[in-house]
Order: C-alpha cells, then sequence, then structure tokens
C-alpha cells in the first residue's frame, strides 16, 4: 500500500527517542518524551488550500520538528505515520 498526501499534507516519520542523556543516564520507557523530531516520507502537491496559494518548502527526506500533538497518525504496512499539514512543521533540521 502506497500513502500519497493531497494539498499541503505532509507525511512523516518520527524519529526514535533518545534512550540516554547527553550525560549517560539511560531513560525508561515512561521517562522518554514523545519525539518532535521526524524525517519527511511524502510531500503533496501544494496549490490552492482555503483559498489561498501553498508552495511545498519541504522535500522527501528532510529531517523535520513538528508540534508535539499535530497531525494524524496512521499506521500501513506495519509501520506507523503522521499526517501533518506544511504549517504544523516548524523547522527544518539542517546538519
Amino acid at each position: 500500500m502506497t500513502l500519497k498526501p493531497l494539498a499541503d499534507r505532509v507525511i512523516i516519520k518520527a524519529t526514535e527517542a533518545e534512550e540516554t542523556t547527553k550525560s549517560g543516564i539511560i531513560l525508561t520507557g515512561a521517562a522518554k518524551e514523545k519525539p518532535s523530531f521526524a524525517v519527511v516520507i511524502e510531500v503533496g502537491p501544494g496549490g490552492m488550500v482555503d483559498g489561498k496559494e501553498v508552495v511545498m518548502t519541504v522535500k522527501k527526506g528532510d529531517k523535520v520538528i513538528t508540534s508535539k500533538y499535530s497531525g494524524t497518525e496512521v499506521k500501513c504496512d506495519g509501520e506507523e505515520y503522521t499526517i501533518v499539514r506544511q504549517a504544523d512543521i516548524l523547522a527544518i533540521v539542517e546538519e
């Protein structure tokens, strides 16, 4: 099955939460926060959304930071993805 986002939607996959802190302390499952970093899997075409022209600035493979509780979570072929609007992406991480 293939997911193809429409309009200004972006499909992202959350990256794994850190299991150790910078000082080397191992975190238990309860102490980990929901990751806000994700990788862009697929990008919609943009276009007219709510009467405004939307140009897509993110691209497949970008590492991004998203709002913590944004988007709709979906499961496809055993993998978990989140579908968000481009406006819910706060930043692109450049390394």
